[in-house]
């Protein structure tokens, strides 16, 4: 391999070492702590911006259906059940419906949701591979709907024979929160000529459901390799690298980056270059998305050089999804890079199976092409 997949393949093999990624965990810690001593390791002087937080532990979810118990997870921004069964009709008071993680970004899990006439819901997981895939939970700081329960898709035929047939069941979905911190991974790079303009944010979510290796690992990869260019080639303009937790609880991490940085995600803030999922995973379909022209030339050019051209690039009114959806909201200019993950949001994204090593290595050589270009103006554009 060469010197920039050997480095790939050791980020991503350490990732993929720290367990459970999910926000608040131990896993979660492990990244963050191991993120910032590799921030150091290449010459940067990385911060821990903690925050309050409320992590959510599962205590028991289940669903007796058809003769047996079909364990699961709950959805993080449902309400608990509590202790007790909910027991009735599935098809009927138990809602089914198969829904894939991606659903959350199309609306069509809020509609399904919000529609009410059921006492609990099970969603049967649907993803390019058999197993357990959550979706994100969007509302989490505010749970709404019935109690509902994330169930296997291997759970498929059981769980919707039984609706056809409005089988009896007794549902539980309980769970705690517990008071904790949160953390986002911040380095600071002041330029020669710092106030001379915006910033320019290198962002990339660092938390997931499970170790989500191909999910979250490129665009970690990405993120310091970018860092190790600017750390060679110091920057004109403010630059600020985070990566953040809290990406599948709401984006809580993002929301608590931009409340010390308020109007960095509006018209004439920062300039966003944002790591997305799955950059680099197996099989990946490569997306560039921005609402600005001269951020799609510039990530053409570099995506191009490096070897790996984009293989979709979405029109710039297009809604993203991820936390670059709330920057488009907010009127901000950005350039995203996303893939595709036949393990998206699995148990079975994990090292080495879930990802191209040398096309991560690839997507991360035009990001870091990309950072050190915008970073050469005092105004962190690409002019």
């Amino acid at each position: 391999m060469t010197e920039a997949e050997n480095r790939a393949a050791r980020w991503l093999t350490e990732w993929d070492g720290h367990g459970i990624h999910r926000t608040g965990t131990a896993g979660d810690l492990a990244g963050g702590a191991w993120l910032a001593a590799e921030a150091a390791a290449l010459g940067a002087e990385p911060a821990i911006e903690e925050f309050a937080f409320e992590r959510l532990d599962p205590v028991v979810a289940y669903i007796d259906v058809g003769g047996e118990r079909i364990a699961g997870v709950p959805v993080f921004d449902a309400p608990p059940s509590g202790p007790g069964a909910i027991e009735g009709r599935v098809g009927h008071d138990i809602a089914v419906e198969e829904l894939t993680p991606r659903a959350v970004y199309s609306g069509e899990s809020r509609r399904l949701r919000e529609a009410g006439g059921h006492r609990a819901l099970v969603i049967v997981c649907q993803g390019d591979e058999p197993g357990l895939g959550l979706l994100n939970a969007e509302q989490f700081r505010e749970p709404y709907g019935a109690p509902a329960l994330h169930v296997p898709s291997t759970a498929r035929e059981v769980v919707l024979a039984a609706a056809a047939r409005g089988e009896l069941a007794r549902l539980v979905v309980d769970s705690r929160r517990v008071a904790t911190r949160g953390g986002n991974v911040v380095v600071a790079l002041n330029s020669r000529s710092s106030g001379s303009g915006p910033p320019l944010v290198v962002m990339t979510p660092r938390s997931s459901w499970w170790q989500s290796t191909a999910e979250r690992g490129g665009g970690l990869v990405c993120w310091l390799e970018s860092l190790r260019a600017l750390i060679a080639a110091p920057p004109a303009c403010d630059v600020v690298f985070t990566a953040n937790t809290g990406h599948e609880l709401g984006h809580s991490g993002l929301d608590d980056f931009l409340a010390r940085r308020p109007g960095w995600d509006k018209p004439g803030g920062a300039t966003w270059v944002h790591y997305g999922a799955n950059l680099g995973a197996a099989g990946s379909v490569l997306s560039l998305v921005s609402n600005q022209d001269d951020l799609r030339r510039l990530g053409v050019a570099a995506l191009a050089e490096a070897g790996q051209p984009p293989d979709d690039m979405p029109w710039p009114w297009f809604m993203p999804s991820g936390e670059t959806r709330d920057i488009h909201r907010d009127g901000g200019r950005y350039l995203t890079l996303v893939g595709t993950n036949r393990w998206f949001h699995l148990t079975q994204d994990r090292w080495p199976h879930s990802v191209d090593v040398p096309a991560v290595a690839r997507i991360a050589a035009a990001a870091a092409a990309m950072v050190t270009h915008l970073s050469r103006s005092p105004r962190g554009n690409s002019n």
